[in-house]
């Protein structure tokens, strides 16, 4: 592969330099001693730079952003509700449990997950539109009573805010104790 690669090289720098040659014609022609050989340009080429060896870019560090829609004076259930970092893009949650709720204008389904109401460290999220939202929608609108949900899905961000893609959606029996 080297081989291969030093060859084509050596070969498009002598056809250059021929190239250069031809271009300034027979008056401008300098002799051969003043050129270098094609393996002196290659080795020029492949020499590694000044500074040493390049180094890898850095990957920036970012903080973890605010959930816009908890905190004091947010869209939160309880007073005081401490603001939480927002899950970051990619994220996935898996089984777990709550409601399909809307918000305040109903113009968006949100997941508001089932939790203990001490720690309120999940606030809701915005469920984008595919066919398990439909399925959930159906649901809700087929019974008269409260459904609950369990979801499996991934979380990605955008202004401050988490949407959750569904990629399964079960409704667990009610008769469902916890030991």
């Amino acid at each position: 592969m080297r081989k291969n690669l030093v060859v084509t090289l050596m070969a498009a720098a002598a056809m250059a330099g021929v190239a250069l040659v031809h271009a300034a014609g027979p008056a401008t022609t300098q002799s051969g001693a003043d050129q270098p050989s094609p393996q002196q340009m290659l080795d020029t080429m492949l020499k590694p730079p000044v500074g040493g060896a390049p180094k890898p870019l850095q990957p920036i560090v970012e903080p973890p952003a605010k959930d816009n829609y908890s905190g004091i004076g947010s869209k939160a259930v309880a007073p005081k509700t401490p603001t939480v970092a927002l899950h970051r893009e990619g994220t996935f949650i898996f089984d777990r449990v709550g409601r399909l709720t809307h918000n305040g204008d109903g113009t968006q389904a949100e997941f508001t997950f089932e939790a203990d109401g001490k720690t309120l460290r999940d606030p809701p999220v915005v469920i984008l539109p595919n066919l398990k939202l439909m399925t959930m929608e159906d649901a809700v609108k087929s019974t008269n009573r409260d459904l609950r949900f369990r979801v499996t899905g991934m979380l990605t961000e955008y202004r401050g805010r988490n949407y959750l893609l569904l990629e399964k959606v079960l409704v667990p029996p009610e008769g469902n104790a916890q030991f």
